[in-house]
């Protein structure tokens, strides 16, 4: 199976609104919602498990009900952070059956213009290489600086990758990866990539990315989504 597990275990605080951000309705449609059908829609796609945020599990599958994603299978307790959610998705599908083989694209529930190809390429290269990240080549000059204010240093961007997700793993490699994390005391690592970096050894292979594939985090976030849903590559360009 390939099972997209959504991690929509956050309460969303930068965004300083009075619901979750992945809950906001844009185009009369929840962020979440938006992001699962991307994955209802890929015909490689056995099955969707979500990591919720609690309390707001009975919302989300009345939201699967009414807009029809019929591939949710599996709600599970979000945690303290995102390291933790994640753990909870991951042993929950083992609890649950899933075998040690099949494959899980570990997906941000705010970024719902993943496409179907970045989706495709995520299974092709962890069934290849046993591990996918997708991720962009850095364009922009970067700064390094202690306070965000002042900077004398530069960061050469010819090796830099701007991580996106899916993250894509079999579920046995990345339940290992969390046990290896708990034995040494890794707790709050920000994503499933950054916590192979930590633990070392693991060569991720990288998925190429689309900058359409923006993770919301703002309201001037959710403004670009509006836009970039009502906007599609012209024609004539190659």
């Amino acid at each position: 199976m390939n099972i997209a597990l959504i991690i929509a275990g956050g309460s969303g605080n930068r965004m300083g609104q009075d619901i979750p951000k992945q809950f906001i309705h844009v185009d009369n449609c929840p962020v979440i919602v938006h992001t699962m059908l991307a994955f209802q829609r890929h015909p490689d796609i056995t099955a969707v498990a979500v990591v919720c945020l609690g309390g707001w599990e009975t919302v989300l599958s009345s939201y699967a009900h009414q807009y029809n994603v019929s591939k949710l299978r599996w709600i599970f307790a979000g945690g303290i952070n995102g390291q933790e959610s994640i753990s909870n998705g991951i042993y929950g599908l083992k609890k649950n059956g899933v075998k040690k083989d099949d494959l899980v694209l570990i997906h941000d529930a705010v970024r719902p213009l993943v496409s179907q190809s970045i989706i495709s390429s995520n299974i092709a290269i962890c069934k290849q290489y046993g591990y996918a990240i997708t991720g962009i080549q850095c364009r922009e000059a970067i700064l390094e600086s202690d306070d965000g204010f002042c900077s004398v240093t530069s960061i050469p961007r010819d090796k830099l990758i701007r991580t996106q997700t899916p993250q894509t793993f079999r579920l046995e490699n990345i339940i290992n990866v969390h046990e290896q994390a708990k034995s040494k005391g890794i707790i709050n690592s920000v994503s499933s990539c950054t916590l192979l970096a930590e633990l070392g050894g693991y060569e991720m292979h990288i998925v190429p990315g689309e900058e359409r594939n923006i993770k919301i985090t703002t309201t001037e976030d959710l403004e670009i989504f509006k836009v970039l849903r009502q906007t599609s590559k012209e024609d004539w360009l190659k």
